[in-house]
């Protein structure tokens, strides 16, 4: 039935703050102003590799026969995060290589996954724990009055946080996004369905609605897992969130829940495909022998190898930064120089350990009390919850070359910013804090919520404009990690790439004082020296480059061009030939052979 004009909502209130089509319209015009400022962002550092320069991603027959992929070196990349890569070559195929269609795509992601954490919200103040037996006391005694303000700043919080600049600004972060998308999008079809099953007459299992649900469920778990691979996590969320919020018959709320489990299958499945067992992944254990093989992973760029242990006992002080940067999120980085830490003894490691076991037992304390009182807590335990689980794939026993991204913590943010938007409402009136902060329309506890996200936003939208050229982001990689080679290597290519090449000769020349073993510095560098004309010195770079790894085509290659250009014509020849047994398809080595054996005078009836 409608409601007369004026007439109060079954919550009691009125006034278009509390119309849920006001809080949707109010998250996205604040996810739109966030990232207003990065439509034009060029591709960034590894977005080239996978997206500007990759063929998987220009041709869409890999998509439909992935086994043709299996040559290139992205192919295992590629088979596990298969729907994130179609989304790209689907952008490549519309946009070419415009970024700004890229963008549109990545921000539109981050607003419908806002979206999908206010819808979460509401649906959960729907579910049996709230509003069953004894609703009364958990909605009003409890204190919870009207659970859209929970959801509209829980939403607001996770779309204009300066944390997931990352996630979105930067193109190839939508492996992020789009998985914690499909992530939201799974648990919230379970919610509807559940709740639709809960409503049919006893003995009839499952209604048109019920299955649709479900079905679709299922469907975007599986899309999930198959974008990134912390949606493995997807099962035991919706798991925990059956037990904590819904109840029932154990084995028939076993019996929904088993099927969900199923798309878990695509992990060993694309592993087995891409020849990587998966004992040696989680452990690093040959699946022959049973021995321990590998122990650690290695950045091959950087030949830098982090081991399990190190990774896994850092990982607790790494968290806590996370936390760190939630709460005050200033000196962002893209590249962190993060010490690794090898024993538990230490205070760095412990204390952190300690600090997020406490965290953790206190969601355990808030959902036990919840029990009894029947509020908030129960929501904000499972906040908690949902923030270890999440991140549980990226902060445990599996080393990864980054000790720490920010990128990571995208979906495992929606359980804090949920809990913390519930301990804000729910506690504060229980507690009575200048009770006029709550009452009627909650006017100053809405001016308050408002200036928290005004600063995020205003954060986030400083935080963009370092994203708006590589120069900018390297920039500010190198002035907040000096000692990192990687920031200063990058930050090398990025003044090459526009020219300055005398800037473009120190950051490689700081580089390599930080680490002189670091064979694409030398090679950069020799690149920089050809472009000044200083061959003497481009030839040596290319050489020491060479004594690092002899096997290098593109060394060979730039080490000819130097030899040529200083008229060293049989050296460059040589060099040449070598890049070209290397890579005998390479175009531009055939090219630049034919040259210079044409300025040596060896063709012979037209041939070199």
């Amino acid at each position: 039935m409608s409601k007369a004009p004026g007439e109060k909502d079954s919550s009691g209130n009125t006034g278009i703050l509390h119309k849920p089509a006001a809080h949707i319209l109010l998250i996205v015009i604040l996810g739109l102003l966030a990232y207003s400022n990065t439509f034009n962002v060029p591709f960034q550092w590894d977005d080239k590799a996978l997206i500007a320069d990759n063929p998987l991603v220009k041709d869409l027959g890999y998509f439909l026969e992935p086994s043709k992929a299996k040559d290139y070196s992205e192919y295992s990349l590629f088979l596990r995060r298969y729907i994130s890569f179609l989304t790209f070559a689907l952008n490549y195929k519309i946009h070419g290589l415009d970024v700004m269609g890229y963008h549109v795509v990545n921000i539109t992601i981050h607003i419908l996954s806002a979206l999908l954490v206010y819808i979460l919200v509401i649906l959960t103040f729907r579910t049996p724990y709230f509003s069953s037996q004894n609703s009364e006391v958990g909605i009003q005694n409890g204190t919870i009055r009207d659970p859209g303000f929970i959801a509209l700043f829980a939403s607001l919080l996770f779309v204009s946080h300066p944390i997931q600049t990352e996630a979105v600004t930067y193109i190839m972060q939508r492996f992020a996004s789009l998985a914690a998308m499909w992530y939201l999008l799974s648990i919230v079809f379970y919610i509807k369905a559940r709740l639709h099953h809960g409503l049919q007459a006893e003995g009839k299992v499952f209604s048109f609605s019920t299955l649709m649900f479900y079905l679709l469920s299922l469907l975007s778990a599986l899309l999930a897992m198959m974008t990134k691979e912390n949606s493995l996590t997807l099962p035991f969320a919706i798991t925990l969130y059956e037990f904590i919020f819904f109840k029932g018959i154990l084995k028939r709320r076993i019996f929904f829940l088993i099927p969900l489990f199923l798309p878990l299958l695509v992990f060993p499945f694309t592993l087995s495909e891409t020849g990587i067992p998966i004992g040696k992944l989680l452990f690093g254990i040959d699946s022959e022998t049973g021995r321990v093989v590998s122990r650690s992973v290695f950045d091959k760029d950087y030949l830098q190898a982090t081991e399990r242990w190190d990774y896994f006992i850092t990982q607790p002080r790494v968290v806590v930064t996370y936390l760190r940067l939630l709460l005050l999120p200033i000196h962002q980085n893209i590249d962190y120089d993060y010490p690794l830490y090898h024993s538990f003894s230490d205070p760095h490691v412990y204390l952190p350990f300690l600090f997020l076991l406490s965290i953790l037992c206190f969601g355990g304390y808030l959902l036990y009390r919840s029990r009894v009182t029947r509020h908030g807590s129960r929501l904000a335990a499972f906040g908690i919850f949902w923030f270890f689980l999440t991140l549980s794939v990226e902060s445990s026993i599996i080393p990864i070359p980054m000790v720490i991204a920010e990128y990571r913590m995208y979906l495992p943010s929606v359980g804090l910013f949920i809990a913390f938007s519930t301990a804000l409402f729910h506690y504060g009136e229980r507690l009575n804090i200048a009770k006029r902060l709550f009452t009627d329309m909650r006017y100053s506890s809405l001016f308050l919520l408002a200036g928290i996200v005004i600063a995020l936003l205003s954060t986030t939208y400083a935080r963009n404009a370092v994203w708006q050229s590589e120069i900018s982001l390297w920039k500010d990689v190198v002035k907040k990690s000096p000692e990192k080679v990687r920031g200063h290597n990058e930050l090398g290519l990025a003044y090459n790439s526009k020219g300055l090449t005398d800037k473009a000769i120190e950051q490689f020349q700081v580089a390599l004082r930080l680490d002189p073993y670091l064979e694409k510095g030398y090679i950069n560098l020799g690149i920089s020296y050809t472009n000044k004309q200083w061959f003497d010195k481009a030839i040596d770079s290319f050489q020491t480059a060479l004594r690092l790894k002899s096997d290098n085509a593109d060394t060979h290659y730039n080490l000819g061009i130097a030899y040529y250009h200083k008229g060293s014509l049989d050296d460059a020849i040589e060099h040449f030939e070598v890049a070209l047994k290397l890579k005998p398809d390479n175009a531009d080595f055939q090219n630049n052979l034919g040259i210079a054996c044409k300025a040596k005078g060896l063709f012979e009836n037209g041939k070199p």
